[in-house]
């Protein structure tokens, strides 16, 4: 019997896209509560377009791909033509680099990701029942436009470790890289967790706390419609701050936080600390169903150990008070092991049209795993848990 033929349709924005077909592949979870995470819903992404955070002149060009069979929807993926590596999180200047060194054009490179977010989730959403033909689907288109267009590459970033290990034996090159996460072992609140660390980080932690909370204000968390547009205007000036010292410029439009408003703010807690009756430092998460994903932080005074606070000990106090599982605090900062955050794997996928440079990353890629696995173990002997703990935990 042969088998049903499947389209596979690149979009150039969602409005050829309902919310509902997107979001029975992207998160069919979500229908019975949470999804396991907000980024690829109709909602996040679309906040993105309508923002204007992607789109023209921002380096991020939707390419939105779609895989449909006997007329229903099976799969989709949000694609994105880049004309640079920003906003990625998973580095590959060096690839650039020695891609243009030998004389090749390394952008516009496709990119299966979440714009700015480097949180692990799915990114071949696939309606159940229809999993491995999706992805495969997925892959198949994505790597046909790029050798159509003469594109030197496809990335799948943060992706789960069941798709990198899945799309390596489809012929994807598997990078690993590294993030710190907490882990919520059933406690029954801060001073449980607390009681599972050494003695000294156990102090360091309470040192810290109550430095943070004599900073002359008090901290508030929001969420849903908790949330109003006067705490947008000065989150923007947060992430303004933070984002003009780290990337140059912010990923962010203004405009999202309003969209954020309209369609996203009950995904979202906003926590902050507020002084004189107005918000001198904040932190902005994301909610999943078990997972709480830090984000964005930014502040207008600076206040010893203020930064540690809103991002890290109160969204633990979040998690517990909530009984999810993790906090994901976003990308880098071996700073977090010694307040909770533990190192743990993070996984790519890459393709190369060039046959020569691919066999080349491979060889990189092999030894970058070993340093990588080898990296985390030693921090992981680090961690601040007790030894029993720790190894528990292992």
């Amino acid at each position: 019997m042969t088998e049903a033929p499947i389209e596979i349709t690149a979009h150039p924005d969602l409005t050829g896209i309902t919310a509902d077909d997107w979001d029975a592949c992207a998160c069919p979870e979500g229908a019975e509560g949470r999804p396991i995470d907000p980024f690829t819903t109709y909602r996040f992404l679309k906040a993105l377009e309508d923002s204007g955070s992607v789109g023209p002149g921002s380096g991020w060009q939707p390419r939105y791909l779609t895989a449909q069979t006997k007329g229903q929807l099976i799969a989709v993926a949000p694609l994105y033509a880049k004309g640079h590596s920003q906003g990625e999180y998973i580095f590959d200047h060096n690839w650039a680099h020695a891609y243009e060194n030998a004389g090749g054009r390394y952008y516009p490179k496709l990119q299966i990701a979440v714009p700015f977010t480097p949180a692990t989730g799915r990114r071949f959403l696939t309606r159940p029942g229809f999993e491995a033909v999706g992805m495969s689907a997925i892959i198949q288109g994505a790597i046909q436009i790029a050798a159509d267009n003469e594109l030197s590459s496809v990335h799948a970033t943060f992706c789960t470790e069941a798709e990198a290990i899945a799309g390596a034996k489809m012929g994807l090159l598997h990078r690993i890289g590294q993030q710190f996460h907490w882990e919520n072992d059933s406690y029954a609140d801060f001073d449980a967790f607390l009681a599972s660390l050494s003695s000294r980080k156990r102090k360091n932690i309470r040192k810290e706390r109550a430095t943070a909370n004599s900073f002359g204000g008090e901290i508030i968390e929001l969420t849903g419609d908790q949330i109003q547009p006067e705490h947008w205007d000065a989150f923007w000036r947060f992430y303004q701050d933070t984002g003009n010292r780290k990337w140059g410029t912010p990923y962010l439009t203004r405009q999202f936080f309003d969209c954020a408003q309209e369609s996203l703010r009950n995904d979202m807690l906003l926590v902050l600390a507020m002084r004189d009756g107005r918000a001198v430092a904040g932190a902005l998460n994301f909610i999943g169903r078990e997972t709480l994903f830090g984000r964005y932080w930014g502040c207008t005074e600076h206040h010893p150990c203020l930064h540690f606070e809103l991002c890290y000990y109160r969204a633990i106090d979040y998690a517990i008070r909530y009984g999810m599982k993790r906090v994901e605090a976003g990308a880098q900062g071996e700073h977090k092991l010694a307040r909770g955050y533990l190192p743990v794997a993070t996984h790519s996928l890459h393709w190369f049209g060039d046959p020569g440079f691919r066999d080349a990353v491979a060889n990189y890629l092999e030894a970058e795993r070993d340093a990588v696995d080898h990296e985390i173990e030693v921090l992981t002997s680090y961690g601040p848990f007790r030894k029993t703990h720790q190894e528990e935990q292992q």
